[in-house]
């Protein structure tokens, strides 16, 4: 093989080279490229997930300032039970000495 064709093969291995490097380029951009639809879905999509945790986030206070609201009332609720157990607690024991009281009155009489 003399410098000529030496030359020629190495010009074309170089060339196809090149061409399967630019093809190759080309397929990888080509699967890789994110068109403007798919851009403006995905700015769709990230504004509903922004919408969907600002919902949550109302939702998680108003369950909270719920929740305080239901503690509080029940607390009260307690109170008010145990109140009134305790004067009944003390009816009861009035009653129990009524009736000692008036059974002592009657023997006597």
């Amino acid at each position: 093989m003399d410098r000529t064709q030496f030359i020629m093969v190495t010009a074309g291995i170089l060339f196809v080279a090149f061409c399967l490097g630019w093809f190759a380029h080309w397929l990888v951009h080509r699967f890789t490229r994110v068109s403007q639809a798919d851009m403006d879905q995905l700015e769709r999509m990230s504004q509903e997930l922004h919408e969907a945790e600002e919902t949550r986030d109302q939702a998680i206070t108003y369950l909270q300032q719920r929740e305080a609201e239901l503690t509080n009332q029940l607390t009260q609720t307690e109170a008010e039970l145990s109140a009134a157990m305790d004067g009944l607690r003390e009816a009861r024991q009035e009653a129990e000495e009524m009736r000692v009281y008036v059974e002592r009155i009657q023997q006597q009489g």
